[in-house]
């Protein structure tokens, strides 16, 4: 068989339709003959599921997928894994040793179209029901507001620290995006270092939500935006 994960920097991309890669892996005998990795030749409505078929797809690996591409997948008898995290090499050796568990789809597009911009309805402070103050952490795959959100908060490319009144904006490389262990972590505590109230992004894992939540910072679940659209949509529902 055939396997195609969804991939971004070596890890599982949580937007299959979007993500920058496709890890392709064919097994036989429960072994791996052969693993390539291809761009993502472009997210077009219907194209992906005919284009992986044709390749000789017979499973998908992925952090989320739209409901109408899984339908597609579906009538070409193409298994979909979705709700699934973590570096590329972990996730397909879970895979040959069938202990690869689909999880809570990471792209619930919902009654949404394909790549609109969603984040949790609680853009107010928890405890005083008032805005959120101060300057935001959004993750980004650029370094500007119209880079959009990056999915992986420990191994984003780019920490932008945004006034949400001004959109004034600082950019940072992630220094820790490359780390062997501990990038969530490390990343945390980079971005409890700006002084920030919130943080918007895609994943946090447990290690990382636990010191950002002893800085004070609130995190906030995005996806399918640009960071000018997040804090656009953030302002409005703070008003």
């Amino acid at each position: 068989m055939k396997v195609a994960i969804s991939t971004d920097r070596g890890h599982v991309s949580a937007h299959f339709g979007r993500c920058p890669a496709y890890t392709l892996v064919e097994i036989q005998d429960g072994r791996i003959i052969k693993r390539t990795e291809i761009p993502n030749p472009g997210h077009q409505p219907g194209f992906l599921p005919v284009y992986l078929s044709q390749m000789g797809v017979s499973a998908i690996i992925a952090g989320g997928m739209g409901p109408r591409a899984q339908g597609l997948f579906a009538e070409k008898n193409i298994d979909i894994i979705t709700g699934v995290q973590g570096p590329i090499d972990e996730v397909i050796e879970s895979f040959l040793r069938q202990k690869l568990e689909a999880g809570q789809d990471l792209c619930d597009h919902g009654h949404h179209q394909e790549g609109s911009c969603r984040h949790e309805e609680l853009p107010r402070d928890a405890t005083s029901g008032a805005p959120l103050e101060g300057k935001i952490c959004v993750t980004a795959k650029g370094s500007d507001l119209e880079a959009e959100v990056d999915p992986n908060f420990g191994r984003a490319a780019h920490f932008l620290i945004v006034d949400p009144n001004t959109l004034e904006f600082k950019s940072f490389v992630n220094p820790h995006s490359q780390a062997g262990h501990g990038a969530g972590i490390q990343s945390a505590q980079f971005v409890a270092g700006q002084s920030v109230s919130a943080v918007l992004t895609g994943q946090v894992g447990p290690n990382a939500r636990q010191v950002l939540d002893s800085a004070g910072i609130r995190v906030i679940a995005v996806q399918g935006c640009t960071v000018r659209q997040v804090i656009s949509n953030l302002n409005r529902k703070g008003d």
